[in-house]
């Protein structure tokens, strides 16, 4: 079995524009930093940093080069084609789900999804669907065949640019599973999709580097010490948006 994570990157963010291959501390980069904490996890067997055909998301190829992990391009809007067509080619059999704006995945809450996932031989783990983590601390595994399903027929816009969607709506295809935390702390953002969130990433950074493997419950506190708190943003926001735009027929 052959577990390998994808992450999801593009250059042109309409929020915030290249915001992944900004610097948080020195010459490291947001997607530098999520990378190399992701790497940590023993059972990952390959990395992919899977963008678009857009010429503007030439510069990750390069990048992925640099940090020796494999590239893929695929359609820009169509991520769940995206998907399928770069565990395909990469013989994944099982897939951990990464966004490129959220520096701190965290490699124990990987850990301790992948061992739900293969405990209970699921098609579908996450904390998502009733979340209780920060967001950005978000993970979401899969199997190919269950990928492969959505693929073929997911219908819906949100379903095609949200990957997963088709799969933990119809859980009588598919055994799913969501895990919650001890203590929940779903109100704070560690995810970077506005300047705001950018300027908290690099205050996070600078507390703890060199070391870049701390945990979310670490961020926590160091948030809490400094009477730090998250602004208000919707949580999911872009899926809500495209559930608002499909609705409008606005696709």
């Amino acid at each position: 079995m052959k577990t390998g994570a994808i992450i999801q990157a593009r250059m042109s963010s309409t929020r915030f524009p290249e915001k992944i291959l900004k610097e948080l501390i020195g010459n490291i980069t947001i997607l530098d930093v999520l990378i190399d904490r992701i790497s940590s996890c023993e059972f990952i067997d390959s990395i992919t940093l899977a963008t678009s055909l857009n010429p503007k998301d030439k510069i990750l190829e390069n990048f992925s080069k640099t940090k020796g992990i494999n590239f893929f391009a695929g359609s820009e809007n169509d991520v769940l084609e995206r998907y399928y067509l770069c565990a395909k080619r990469y013989e994944l059999d099982n897939i951990i789900r990464v966004t490129a704006d959220d520096p701190f995945k965290d490699p124990a809450v990987i850990k301790k999804a992948y061992d739900i996932f293969i405990n209970n031989s699921l098609d579908y783990v996450s904390n998502t669907l009733k979340p209780s983590y920060p967001e950005g601390i978000d993970i979401e595994i899969f199997n190919f065949i269950s990928l492969k399903e959505a693929f073929l027929n997911a219908n819906l816009p949100s379903e095609r640019e949200h990957v997963t969607p088709y799969i933990w709506k119809n859980s009588d295809l598919f055994k799913l599973k969501n895990f919650t935390a001890e203590v929940d702390y779903s109100n704070y953002r560690l995810t970077v999709d506005y300047e705001e969130d950018y300027n908290l990433a690099k205050k996070i950074l600078k507390h703890f580097y060199p070391n870049i493997t701390f945990s979310y419950k670490q961020i926590i506190e160091f948030l809490q010490s400094k009477n730090i708190t998250s602004y208000k943003i919707e949580r999911n926001e872009g899926y809500k948006n495209s559930i608002k735009m499909e609705k409008n027929n606005e696709y």
